[in-house]
């Protein structure tokens, strides 16, 4: 059987999920049962898999699953708990005071804080955590979805305090031999440093136009204008705020290390612009400000199961700004503490508390799962926390699980049968031939030649697509991405660049991978809008991987070193037309002259 051949049976799976799922508005819950059951029949009659690999991955694409769940039901809790309490009302009014705007409060929330949920846990956390947020503030659930999932992208390389770089290149890489005899006597940590370091410089070059594309298509989809051009008009803003993210997060990168580029640039971005935002800096003027519609006049589909629930409290409705934030204050700080204090960690990870199961079924796959560590347990406690914070009844609380388990149901069908289906097809290796994954990117590579760059950051998408993970994208593939730019006559140096447009394709996959979709909608009670979704999430995940693969094309021609003075150059030069303008009246400052008036 023929490369081109075995590879397009290797993409039968992904056309399956995009016909069934994009094309013909399928719901997740049925068009995945259908891919996996594709999916094994391929696993089984052409690659030969043997049937014990096939029942272990299964096995343990179910465990990844129910991990996922927890997440989504966690995220799920905590918003139904702080709706019960009344602190939603007091955050919503929080981000009302700092701007009326909606693309304002979306860049915030979704942008800077989004990327902050990201860098400390990962694994889909952000998404379960920003969509909610967005609804309580009042946007279409579809929108909150769209704009958690479309910053799914520059901050995840180094999510979960490095995870993507360290543990999925780390690992996949893996000190191989061909590896090492093309480094030579550098140092495999000081290399895999380099590796990172580029994953940085081609993310803030790429990432600086996310908020701006998230305005954009704030404003196209579920504007009553339905254009672009309305989105951009808030470039300085966006500008600002990306600018205020991406260049902590590249010297974080350069300096500190590989575990917090994400984490610590989403936070010094926050200090940064909010302050910014309160007093007006960058924003448009009163004419030109962005809000939503009438609900009455949004599109059905646009609205979830959490936007039907009755927005009544049954607690104080007097809480303060800071206890109203003290909750998801306390989740960062958790996420946090259990990912880089080793007691605490090893507390969430003791064997006791632990599922693993080695050669399941005596096949190679294995799994194990650290419930106590998960996101998800996190943000349970943390909605204990808030029960006795927020002096919230017992009546409340119960309405607030009572609600979130029965969101939870829907999302579980999806679930169950897109993360096996993933397991599957990463698992289909036999004595025949490579897994499918595998078999997929050599016959890209072997169609695109020396051009190769152009789609190492398609090869790392289509990863994350699969696996709902940049983590074992990177892992899949990072080896591969390297050999195959030796193969095309690349140094080390080149080789290291194509392997960071792995883990920044690897990134950007993660905007339309159906886990975080299906875990996304369900938390905002979207369930059966999951193609719609990314029918709308592919356009910024294209720009993403176009642009990154072109410039990673430009970086191994030319060399890293200029495109840090090119950067330079247009930062310094947006940043001067922006605070060339910055002394005109806002829309806050003319509010309070017609206050004066």
């Amino acid at each position: 059987m023929t490369l081109s051949f075995l590879a397009l049976l290797a993409l039968t799976p992904i056309i399956v999920v995009f016909i069934f799922l994009v094309v013909l508005n399928w719901p997740a819950s049925r068009a995945m049962p259908l891919a996996l059951a594709v999916t094994v029949l391929l696993a089984f009659f052409v690659w030969k898999t043997e049937v014990n690999q096939i029942a272990g991955a299964l096995i343990h694409g179910v465990v990844s699953a129910l991990e996922i769940l927890l997440i989504v039901f966690g995220a799920l809790l905590l918003l139904n708990t702080l709706k019960a309490s009344g602190a939603l009302q007091t955050i919503r009014s929080g981000f009302t005071n700092i701007s009326r705007d909606r693309r304002i409060q979306v860049i915030i929330v979704a942008w800077l804080f989004g990327s902050f949920i990201e860098g400390s846990a990962g694994f889909g956390s952000p998404a379960a955590v920003v969509g909610p947020l967005l609804v309580g503030l009042g946007f279409p659930a579809m929108a909150a979805v769209v704009c958690a999932l479309i910053i799914q992208s520059t901050p995840v390389s180094f999510g979960a305090v490095g995870t993507p770089i360290l543990k999925g290149i780390g690992d996949g890489l893996g000190q191989h031999n061909a590896v090492m005899n093309a480094i030579g006597a550098q140092p495999y940590d000081a290399y895999i440093h380099f590796i990172g370091v580029q994953t940085a410089l081609i993310h803030g070059i790429v990432g600086i136009l996310v908020p701006l594309i998230m305005a954009g298509m704030l404003t196209r989809f579920f504007g009553k204008s339905r254009s672009f051009k309305e989105g951009f008009k808030v470039w300085k803003f966006a500008m600002f705020a990306a600018f205020a993210f991406i260049i902590p997060y590249n010297i974080v990168a350069n300096v500190l290390g590989l575990e917090f580029p994400a984490l610590l640039g989403a936070l010094i971005g926050l200090i940064i612009v909010i302050p910014a935002a309160r007093a007006g800096w960058f924003q448009p003027k009163a004419s030109e400000q962005f809000v939503f519609e009438d609900r009455r006049q949004w599109m059905s589909e646009w609205i979830g199961k959490l936007q039907n629930t009755d927005d009544e409290t049954d607690g104080q409705t007097n809480i303060s700004m800071m206890n109203a934030w003290f909750p998801y204050v306390l989740v960062a700080l958790l996420l946090v503490l259990s990912r880089t204090w080793s007691w605490l960690s090893d507390i969430l990870t003791h064997p006791k508390v632990t599922l693993s199961i080695d050669n399941i079924f005596n096949s190679s796959v294995d799994t194990e799962t650290s419930p106590l560590h998960v996101p998800g347990f996190l943000f349970i406690v943390v909605t204990v926390i808030t029960f006795f914070l927020h002096s919230m009844s017992r009546k409340a609380y119960r309405k607030a699980w009572s609600e979130s388990w029965q969101m939870i149901v829907g999302a579980s069908a999806a679930l169950l049968f897109a993360v096996p289906m993933a397991q599957v097809f990463i698992n289909s290796g036999s004595a025949s031939y490579e897994s499918m994954p595998l078999v997929l990117a050599e016959g890209v590579s072997k169609l695109a030649g020396n051009i190769y760059p152009l789609f190492a950051p398609i090869i790392g998408a289509l990863g994350a697509f699969i696996s709902g993970s940049n983590t074992i994208s990177n892992m899949m593939f990072s080896l591969f991405q390297f050999g195959t730019a030796q193969n095309i006559g690349l140094n080390e140096v080149a080789s290291g660049i194509v392997v960071s447009l792995q883990a920044v394709g690897g990134a950007a996959g993660n905007m339309i991978t159906v886990h975080n979709v299906v875990a996304a909608s369900a938390v905002v009670g979207l369930l059966g809008m999951e193609g719609k979704i990314i029918r709308r999430t592919l356009i910024p995940m294209t720009y993403y991987v176009l642009v990154a693969g072109a410039l990673g094309m430009g970086l191994v021609l030319t060399g890293f070193s200029i495109w840090y003075i090119i950067a330079a150059i247009v930062a310094i030069v947006t940043i001067y037309i922006m605070f060339k303008n910055k002394g005109k009246r806002t829309y806050l400052q003319e509010d309070s002259m017609k206050d004066v008036k």
